[in-house]
């Protein structure tokens, strides 16, 4: 399957207008996280220290999403952009409207 030129630009302006928020998000994560610099309350240092973990959990899985997003870019500069990683089929545009960074088509995502 050939994307047609408009579709795969449309779908580049996704995944980097995407790829743009997830980083605005990354930093605002970044800036939350507040371990407690001030003396006190254990339990109050505990539960700051529970909502940082969960922000670094989040901030990886960003990150993560991020690098898909990379691939699917270089994917596309390359020319191979659309075809499944596990089969080398064709992933379905219907697929990569939805989820643009999609590496894999649906029956190997099953």
């Amino acid at each position: 399957m050939t994307i047609p030129k408009e579709k795969l630009e449309q779908l580049k302006q996704t995944l980097l207008e995407e790829r743009k928020r997830i980083q605005e998000n990354i930093k605002v994560l970044g800036k939350n996280m507040d371990l407690g610099d001030s003396p006190g309350m254990d339990n109050e240092e505990a539960d700051e220290s529970e909502e940082a973990d969960n922000e670094l959990g989040a901030i990886e899985v960003l990150k993560e999403r991020i690098a898909n997003m990379d691939v699917a870019l270089g994917k596309m500069e390359s020319g191979t952009y659309g075809a499944c990683e596990d089969c080398g089929e064709n992933i379905e545009l219907e697929l990569l409207e939805v989820n643009p960074e999609s590496a894999v088509c649906r029956e190997c995502k099953e």
